[in-house]
């Protein structure tokens, strides 16, 4: 099953950053993710399948 990514959506990935930041920002869903770093806004295109290895969790948008 495919999982649904939107943009806008803010995911916790499994491995920290360089930078040391957690959560990324979803700005381009597609074949490729493209996601932000909201420490740093450092921008990444991952192909979908590496994306959802990489994601821990979806935020919660109140959060």
């Amino acid at each position: 099953m495919i999982p649904e990514i939107s943009e806008g959506e803010v995911y916790r990935m499994r491995r920290q950053h360089p930078c040391g930041g957690w959560e990324w920002k979803v700005f381009r869903a597609g074949a490729d993710i493209g996601i932000e770093c909201l420490t740093c806004q450092r921008r990444v295109i991952l192909e979908r399948r590496k994306f959802e290895s990489r994601m821990k969790a979806l935020v919660p948008r109140d959060a």
